[in-house]
């Protein structure tokens, strides 16, 4: 499918503040971008680089006053995601070296401390590997409510956990830490999906399974296609669509997804 993504975000700076955006989506597995569209107001100098991701990173100075961005991109996608029960378990010494971070505890996921559960929830997975990280998402599609307003930017995978109540950051960070904890690589995943209800920009996992990356999306009951990623990282702190410098007040976001005729 071709789908037209895109968000709008209105700010209020009260200096000139430093900004890094992180709002292009680029080529690459399950879709390509067509064309694209990025609008700043007032007009200000803007330089790009790739951070150590591969995430495309737009900095400049934002002036005091109303300020707005404005990103669109028509992207063809893939209209499902792969499915490989049975695949099987990396051993970490086999691991590429570029995937082995995605192993460690971060800022928002201790999978350190979450061992217990992890084994818990996949005690009678026979097959080490993509088994035991569907058994993880439907765990967590299973057992913690969605709910916006229940959690904030210092939400960790050990809140989600023990409150059992989040939206997608906080299903994300709880999937990756326990993927980690069983030591399956798990990246986080920002972007767009279609159809998505409430619409807005939404996350999920991936993990590093049989030589290659499987999608798994803890807040959908079964497994949907029809994604755009924008930035991949270790947890939201590497994958943060605005990161300001100074008092920057986001007054209003707008986010679209549509099938887009070919």
């Amino acid at each position: 499918m071709h789908l037209h993504v895109g968000c709008t975000l209105q700010f209020e700076a009260q200096d000139n503040t430093p900004v890094i955006f992180m709002l292009r989506p680029r080529s690459g597995s399950g879709q390509w971008i067509i064309s694209e569209e990025y609008e700043i107001m007032p007009h200000v100098p803007v330089t790009e680089f790739t951070d150590r991701y591969g995430n495309l990173c737009q900095r400049l100075v934002a002036p005091a006053g109303p300020f707005s961005v404005r990103t669109a991109a028509t992207v063809q996608t893939n209209d499902t995601i792969d499915v490989a029960h049975g695949a099987p378990f990396v051993p970490i010494e086999d691991l590429p070296d570029d995937v082995l971070h995605f192993l460690l505890p971060s800022r928002y996921c201790q999978s350190d401390q979450l061992g217990e559960l992890a084994a818990d929830i996949t005690a009678t997975v026979e097959t080490p590997g993509y088994d035991q990280a569907e058994a993880i998402r439907r765990w967590i599609n299973q057992n913690i409510r969605y709910e916006y307003g229940t959690s904030d930017a210092s939400t960790s995978a050990i809140d989600t956990a023990a409150h059992r109540v989040g939206v997608c950051r906080d299903f994300t960070h709880l999937g990756m830490a326990l993927c980690r904890s069983l030591n399956i690589p798990a990246r986080m995943v920002v972007g767009y999906l279609h159809e998505l209800k409430p619409m807005d920009l939404h996350a999920w996992f991936e993990a590093y399974i049989d030589g290659r990356w499987y999608t798994f999306d803890a807040t959908q009951t079964e497994p949907k296609g029809n994604r755009v990623t924008v930035a991949y990282g270790r947890d939201a702190a590497d994958v943060a669509f605005t990161t300001q410098f100074g008092p920057m007040l986001l007054n209003t976001m707008e986010v679209w997804v549509k099938a887009a005729e070919q």
